[in-house]
């Protein structure tokens, strides 16, 4: 008898965003997959991101953002959790993101950015190798 237990994603809309109908997509498909997915709602903090993901214990953080605050929040979200030695857990992120600040978020210790137009298979396969590689 197979009793894995899914792997937990937190999906997170942080900073000044309103815009969530692609975070809604992309839980619902994760869903689907078997991930269990935690949704902390739009226009969160990065305290309340990374406080959230640590309380539920997740796997992996996916931060959605088109407001063009990226750079800003999103490592404000890395140095809380080095802060809370939660390194650990996966980063990804998406949205409206310039290619040009892809490396900086990579330095950043996030590992995937996806753009407007990521094939949801890619993502799905993304994810499902960064959590294969940490059992």
């Amino acid at each position: 008898m197979n009793t894995k237990i899914p792997k937990r994603i937190l999906i997170g809309k942080v900073g000044l965003d309103g815009h969530d109908r692609g975070a809604k997509f992309l839980i619902r498909a994760l869903r689907d997959a078997g991930y269990e997915v935690i949704y902390t709602g739009i226009r969160r903090t990065p305290e309340q991101i990374v406080r959230t993901a640590i309380d539920e214990d997740v796997d992996v953080i996916g931060l959605s953002l088109l407001s063009g605050a990226h750079n800003e929040l999103f490592a404000r979200v890395t140095e809380l959790l080095k802060n809370e030695g939660a390194e650990d857990i996966v980063l990804v992120a998406g949205g409206t993101i310039p290619e040009k600040d892809i490396p900086q978020l990579e330095a950043l210790g996030f590992r995937h950015v996806f753009t407007p137009g990521t094939a949801l298979s890619e993502i799905l396969a993304a994810l499902e190798q960064e959590l294969t590689n940490r059992e």
